[in-house]
């Protein structure tokens, strides 16, 4: 296992910037996820790391060794793309085996790699069959196989489960990250999917343009984000924001007043300041119905469109004054909205998030 380093890496092509200054250290044995929108940097990243892209500026240091220009080949990782990328003519032993043939490893040791790596994935009774009598989830772990039996110092996952169905993908993230807790080596992932990094990840990077807008465990980037960009990225639906003006602070407590001329406080923002202009943002699991005896952090919405998932609704809603939607989560235990009437709805002073005119949290985790 090894860790890795990051220190000012820069990329460009030509004079265009793609990768600009980043810091980030991934510990010995970490499971690290790349999120971000397409575009923002993350797979360039990764294959940076990998040695498929060479690096503009900066240091790259594996297992505390400088890797700017050690070969790929030569830095003990091993890397699962978004493709199979199986060779079809062989059977699914061949295809584990075959970078450790070509290493010039005895059969006997090639053998006892395939069948570790085949136990651990639970592909065994496969490695007779030829990639096009495998399931998509079956191909791919093949290809995690072929990375596994070279023992690697990490693994580099880019957006490996983007080609399959949405149950498979569930199946396999279960997988990885057994997979990780049993071969406890450093991985680091790519994706565009926040429910993978949400669930995948002990720590998050979330990437934009180029740049990292924060890093932290899920708990943390979900709860207390640094931003706008990451409050609305993470989250599902994404994070209500609601454009207000703060008319009073005392203590850590502001008081906002939100389109429409209802005050709601905040706790935590000790930053705020009387007269400026804030984004208010609330998530909708945290947004209820308000009981009679609600009179302070209530604003009156009317319902728009109402989505039934089962076990829960998402209630598409519109505040007087604002062109947006807010969204509401409620259980399914609770008494349905329909489209077309009006709720009060409450929001928790300890729920409630603000934002600077630039973005910027002024609540402190």
């Amino acid at each position: 296992m090894a860790s890795v380093s990051l220190k000012n890496i820069v990329k460009h092509y030509d004079k265009t910037p793609v990768i600009h200054g980043i810091d980030l250290d991934i510990a010995d044995g970490e499971f690290m996820v790349f999120v971000g929108p397409s575009g923002c940097g993350k797979s360039t990243l990764l294959r940076m790391i990998a040695g498929l892209e060479t690096i503009s500026d900066g240091a790259l240091h594996i297992g505390g060794t400088l890797a700017n220009h050690v070969a790929p080949a030569q830095r003990k990782l091993a890397m699962v793309f978004q493709s199979y990328a199986l060779y079809p003519h062989m059977t699914v032993y061949e295809n584990m085996a075959f970078a450790l043939k070509l290493a010039g490893h005895k059969a006997a040791e090639v053998q006892a790699a395939v069948e570790r790596a085949a136990a651990i994935l639970q592909i065994a009774p496969l490695l007779k069959r030829k990639p096009k009598e495998l399931s998509g989830g079956q191909r791919q772990r093949v290809a995690i196989g072929r990375a596994i039996v070279r023992k690697p110092e990490v693994f580099l996952f880019d957006e490996p489960l983007s080609n399959l169905d949405a149950s498979l993908r569930v199946q396999m993230r279960v997988e990885l990250s057994r997979l990780h807790g049993e071969l406890k080596t450093t991985m680091i992932y790519v994706t565009h999917d926040q429910v993978e990094a949400m669930t995948l990840g002990q720590r998050i990077v979330v990437f934009n343009g180029g740049r990292i807008e924060q890093v932290g465990t899920p708990h943390k980037l979900y709860n207390a984000p640094a931003n706008l960009f990451v409050a609305g990225f993470l989250g599902t639906p994404k994070m209500n924001f609601i454009p207000g003006q703060v008319v009073a602070v005392g203590g850590a407590r502001a008081s906002v007043r939100l389109p429409g001329g209802a005050i709601v406080h905040v706790d935590g923002a000790a930053g705020a300041v009387p007269g400026a202009q804030v984004t208010l943002g609330i998530r909708a699991e945290h947004l209820f119905v308000a009981a009679p005896q609600h009179e302070e952090n209530v604003i009156q919405l009317a319902v728009g469109h109402v989505e039934y998932l089962g076990d829960q609704s998402i209630v598409y809603t519109t505040l007087a004054g604002l062109p947006g939607m807010i969204a509401v989560k409620q259980s399914a235990e609770a008494a349905p909205l329909q489209a077309g009437c009006q709720t009060r709805v409450h929001l928790p002073p300890s729920r409630c998030l603000l934002f600077d005119a630039g973005g910027y949290a002024l609540q402190h985790a």
